[in-house]
């Protein structure tokens, strides 16, 4: 992972308000590498959301500009996609046609019919739903339709996955599974992720990288710890590991500092 792949650059959010400007993010400053999975942590009204929104081309950045393989990013684009805590998939869709949509507005152009059926459950694959093609979202898990949601994100092939939160509705059980899920999609097709988190295990056991956001308004990025532990990473193995646990103190200091002195640590 040495290419530089995504560059943020002296990024800040501001947003007017009828009490004044409102400043969210400030100087942001961050290059993640081709296939890095990065987390980002912090206390609620951090900023993290507005971050990867920015990232994602759905807010504008007011300072600063965000690089993706040396290009401005300032709209959105199928070489970003997002998967929100909410699945939003379209509730009158099966899930085959949730993500045959995406498949069909992304390569409509460039796949045949047959082949973008291929693709299309090739993702479902992927997340261990193809079983569950015509079912309708309401027929399904919470844990299914994120499951769903993220095939979908897959399908477009994106350069970047964005996950805001997926898991953060989902029973302990359920979070787990799609945790491990999500760390064999990553060894599999070596893509890159950001991936928001108010869990300190789900950003030690994920990521690479672990970004550490200072309290709001006006945050920043507090601390860029990198996470010493090899992959294929299995779960009860790497929870006992010395450097999960270093790494989950530290994260665990970082936050439990802001919570204790807001003010002195924003």
């Amino acid at each position: 992972m040495t290419l530089k792949h995504l560059s943020i650059e002296s990024v800040g959010v501001s947003f007017p308000t009828r009490d004044g400007t409102f400043t969210a993010l400030r100087d942001i400053n961050l290059t993640i590498a081709q296939g890095e999975f990065v987390a980002m942590i912090g206390h609620s009204g951090c900023g993290k959301s507005t971050l990867l929104n920015v990232i994602a081309g759905l807010v504008e950045a007011t300072t600063g500009a965000v690089l993706l393989d040396g290009k401005v990013v300032d709209s959105p684009g199928a070489d970003r996609a997002v998967v929100f805590q909410d699945h939003s998939l379209l509730p009158w869709l099966s899930v085959y046609d949730n993500v045959r949509l995406a498949v069909d507005k992304v390569s409509g152009k460039s796949r045949t019919r047959a082949e973008r059926h291929t693709w299309t459950m090739h993702n479902l694959d992927l997340v261990d739903m193809a079983h569950a093609k015509d079912k309708r979202p309401h027929e399904i898990s919470g844990g299914m339709k994120q499951r769903v949601g993220i095939a979908r994100a897959l399908s477009m092939e994106p350069r970047i996955l964005l996950l805001d939160e997926p898991f953060g509705a989902l029973d302990a059980l359920t979070r787990a599974t799609l945790q491990d899920k999500v760390m064999n999609i990553h060894a599999t097709l070596k893509n890159t992720v950001v991936m928001i988190t108010h869990d300190i295990d789900e950003a030690v056991l994920l990521g690479d990288r672990i970004i550490m956001m200072t309290n709001g308004p006006a945050a920043t990025i507090g601390q860029d710890l990198t996470v010493g532990l090899p992959r294929p990473r299995v779960r009860l193995e790497t929870a006992n590991d010395p450097a999960y646990l270093t790494a989950r103190s530290e994260v665990m200091r970082f936050l439990y500092d802001r919570f204790q002195h807001p003010k002195e640590a924003a």
